[in-house]
């Protein structure tokens, strides 16, 4: 019987680096997939409240967004502000805005149309129904408040 000689090799093989694209290629579309483009830089300071009767929106693309409360920036003041898009806005500013949001959309989806406020939770009421009183002259009577589920019966 013939004995084989076993070669003694220190050396280790050298990894396969066929797959490495396939898989840097799988990691790219799993991160394009899953992440969300922030479409808004706030401005404004949003805490929201807490609400029972909660619902989601359907289509998120129909929905123009109104923000209000407390400028992040210390140097703008402590009173609750408004903010359409990326920039301060005044009240009067919310008929042009509404306009706009409306031609950015087919002719279609323009009934569809919501327009959401996200109030801060110690903002004052008075700006509130000034933002409404506008949204009610621009014709635009759908309107949905941001808030978040509330779980425990003390929470508020």
């Amino acid at each position: 019987m013939a004995r084989f000689k076993k070669e003694v090799s220190k050396e280790t093989p050298k990894p396969s680096t066929a797959s490495l694209p396939d898989i840097i290629f799988l990691l790219l579309i799993f991160f394009m997939v899953s992440t969300t483009m922030r479409e808004v830089t706030p401005l404004v300071k949003i805490r929201k409240p807490y609400a029972t009767e909660v619902q989601k929106l359907e289509k998120k693309s129909l929905v123009s967004y109104i923000y209000i409360g407390q400028p992040l920036n210390a140097k703008l003041g402590t009173e609750s502000r408004i903010q359409l898009n990326d920039r301060f806005a005044t009240v009067g500013d919310i008929q042009d805005f509404v306009i706009a949001e409306r031609e950015r959309r087919t002719e279609a989806d323009r009934p569809l149309l919501t327009t959401s406020l996200k109030v801060d939770k110690f903002t004052k009421m008075g700006i509130v129904t000034d933002v409404k009183q506008e949204l009610r002259k621009a014709n635009a009577l759908k309107i949905n408040y941001s808030t978040l589920k509330k779980t425990n019966p003390r929470q508020m």
